[in-house]
């Protein structure tokens, strides 16, 4: 039973109409008492309340009406509704406990959508094994194929994945570089009803403000100056099936407000064309940076976070499940032995007891790229830790004599400008690999080149 609260009877009429058709039963309330009365009487799987139910347009109403609902019955789900200039309310709402929000007026398929998605993660939560998993077990559910770990961190992002993958849950990846948050986005759609349909990669670190538009939605010819004829966007390639939006982080302001209108609406605007066109995607977001920390100094909209946070998956780095490295590099050598036509080469006890001491700040890449270049330089058979030792990223320890800076004695700017500078000599200037490096996508990297005006 799905409980629709709004003081407005061609609402309840509507959604109650929407969701019969779709197979829901519903019941309405016109009022916050009566809706806390209807939830004393009879056992509801959903929420959808109003924000308002007078005259009153501050959402005061409807936040104090969703506390009451959370006291009265904490694990019941409510859903928003909200119109888009009030969007701040719902955030306001999602702190206090809401599972998701819709904007006035929507489209019956994005309300449809929502209620399943959310009815889904509900019942793949209660239906959750308290116990974590073996690695065997969740293989045998699932495919998270290139996927290495049986870290009991790396299960809980696993067992995460195999709940939320079935759903339409909107996803947002975090991690260091390196720890391999693309895999997941990819395991994750691999594992979804949507499999069989596109998986669009974005590097939106890659893309300037002033293509953004065309980029994401596309153009019809004439749009502008080189526009010679129509060109699809990434949203519309990635319709019916997953869109990954790598580095969100460095979305501008400008660029963060139009991605939350379509993340929002499910619609869109071709560049040049004043025709919307919905569009039916599941959004998987992926950032290093830390979105809560950026939305507190302004420079990432706390809605949009909002938007596409339904789910967090955190990447524990490399450092943090040192059992999973052995695995992770024996993976890596049967790979490189393959690609560079090696006879079979295998890791000695000392070499993987040596690895598993490093940090590893570069994280699961970095060691992908040790034990490549452990193979191309070596000619044994049998890998050791002389190996690696000289080959592999320094530690650490053998960068005392360069050390941070006292406090004061740089700007953060000063700092990054002076570490690609050290690695463009270190690399002998090999664009790809600096980028690598320092957990940069090569645009991201020449965009740094120009803000610190330094000469490639």
């Amino acid at each position: 039973m799905i409980l629709i609260i709004d003081d407005d009877q061609a609402v309840t009429a509507s959604l109650a109409l929407l969701l019969k058709q779709a197979g829901f039963a519903s019941t309405t309330a016109a009022s916050p008492d009566e809706a806390i009365e209807v939830l004393r009487r009879q056992p509801c799987q959903l929420v959808i309340q109003d924000m308002n139910f007078s005259r009153r347009t501050s959402g005061e109403e409807g936040l104090a009406l969703l506390r009451r609902i959370k006291a009265q019955t904490p694990a019941l789900p409510v859903i928003l509704l909200t119109a888009w200039g009030s969007i701040g309310l719902a955030v306001e709402g999602m702190k206090a406990g809401a599972a998701d929000f819709v904007t006035k007026p929507w489209t019956n398929g994005q309300m449809l959508e929502t209620v399943r998605t959310t009815l889904g993660l509900t019942a793949s939560s209660a239906a959750a094994d308290h116990g974590l998993p073996t690695r065997d077990d969740l293989d045998a559910r699932f495919d998270f194929g290139p996927l290495v770990g049986r870290d009991p961190r790396m299960l809980r992002v696993l067992q995460l994945l195999g709940r939320v993958a079935p759903t339409q849950a909107s996803v947002l990846i975090t991690g260091e570089s390196g720890t391999g948050k693309e895999l997941i986005a990819e395991a994750l759609h691999r594992n979804s009803p949507r499999a069989d349909r596109a998986f669009v990669k974005v590097n939106l670190g890659g893309i300037s403000s002033s293509l953004f538009e065309s980029e994401m939605f596309g153009h019809v010819r004439g749009a502008f100056t080189d526009a010679r004829a129509d060109r699809k966007g990434r949203f519309e390639v990635a319709h019916g099936g997953t869109i990954f939006l790598d580095e969100i982080g460095d979305l501008d302001a400008a660029s963060q407000v139009k991605m939350l209108r379509v993340l929002q609406d499910r619609t869109f605007e071709v560049l040049g064309s004043s025709q919307r066109r919905e569009v039916d995607v599941r959004v998987v977001s992926a950032t290093n940076r830390a979105l809560p920390d950026m939305v507190a100094r302004g420079d990432f909209r706390e809605d949009l976070l909002y938007r596409i946070n339904l789910i967090a998956v955190h990447l524990p780095p490399l450092r943090e499940r040192p059992d999973d490295i052995p695995l992770l590099a024996s993976r890596f050598l049967q790979a490189a032995a393959a690609a560079y036509h090696r006879d079979a080469i295998v890791l000695a006890p000392a070499a993987a007891r040596w690895l598993q001491a490093q940090p590893w700040p570069g994280n699961v890449r970095q060691l992908q790229q040790a034990v490549e270049r452990a193979v191309l330089v070596g000619t044994r058979d049998t890998l050791d830790v002389e190996s690696f030792s000289e080959l592999a990223a320094p530690s650490g320890r053998d960068a005392a004599g360069d050390s941070l800076p006292d406090v004061g004695a740089m700007t953060i700017d000063e700092i990054e400008r002076a570490m690609i500078l050290k690695s463009l000599r270190h690399h002998g200037g090999n664009i790809s690999r600096v980028a690598e490096s320092l957990g940069l996508s090569r645009p991201a990297l020449y965009r740094r080149f120009e803000k610190y005006e330094i000469a490639v």
